[in-house]
């Protein structure tokens, strides 16, 4: 069975929670692979594409033959714009491009869940009963995550939904990151070293993705 330690939010230990192992006990024939391919379809979504540099048809100048052929003593000469010259265009330079890969949508949710049992296994996994701020209070938010993960790490908070005064709560606490439950995937997963969720979150993540 996967318990892990429930903690109230005060940051006292209230006992413990079985994790469902449809999210976090998921075998696979080649997880890396699968994790690796979906990992690296996401960074290149992220990349913008829109890098861009002048070449010789596009850089200001004339194109006007500078002096002679012969006769100077000089190298042959062509024009400003001429990629040999400082201010003249870029010989095979960056064009903006198109850098999407579509992922396949089971393939997004086997990585996800194979990111889950990761952290499972690695017992980098909190739950909160709830986190319910009257206003946004950072120092309390703060003083929380002392108490549940004392450690300086990367940590990553799952949440029911966008509550403006969670969110502003820990929105200044450094290596701090958060998201919905609904809209985990597996690169946030794995690129924290603790993942807090909330009671309510767990079961919202249950609905989503157990399927």
């Amino acid at each position: 069975m996967l318990k892990v330690n429930k903690y109230s939010m005060q940051g006292d230990e209230s006992g413990e929670i079985t994790l469902p192992k449809s999210l976090f006990a998921v075998e696979s024939k080649n997880p890396s692979a699968v994790l690796y391919e979906v990992v690296n379809m996401y960074l290149s979504n992220q990349r913008q594409g829109t890098s861009k540099v002048q070449t010789r048809s596009e850089a200001h100048g004339s194109g006007k033959k500078l002096f002679r052929q012969k006769g100077t003593g000089n190298a042959r000469p062509g024009n400003l714009r001429t990629p040999l010259r400082v201010g003249g265009g870029r010989a095979f330079g960056p064009k903006p491009k198109d850098w999407y890969k579509p992922i396949p949508k089971k393939k997004k949710r086997l990585a996800l869940k194979l990111a889950l049992t990761e952290r499972a296994k690695a017992n980098q996994i909190v739950i909160v009963e709830s986190l319910d701020f009257d206003k946004p209070n950072t120092k309390l938010a703060k003083a929380l995550l002392e108490k549940i993960t004392p450690e300086k790490s990367k940590k990553l908070i799952l949440i029911e939904n966008s509550d403006k005064k969670v969110i502003n709560s820990f929105n200044n606490i450094p290596f701090v990151s958060m998201d919905r439950a609904d809209c985990a995937y597996a690169y946030e997963v794995l690129n924290c070293s603790c993942l807090v969720i909330t009671e309510k979150a767990l079961k919202r993540m249950e609905e989503v993705f157990a399927k």
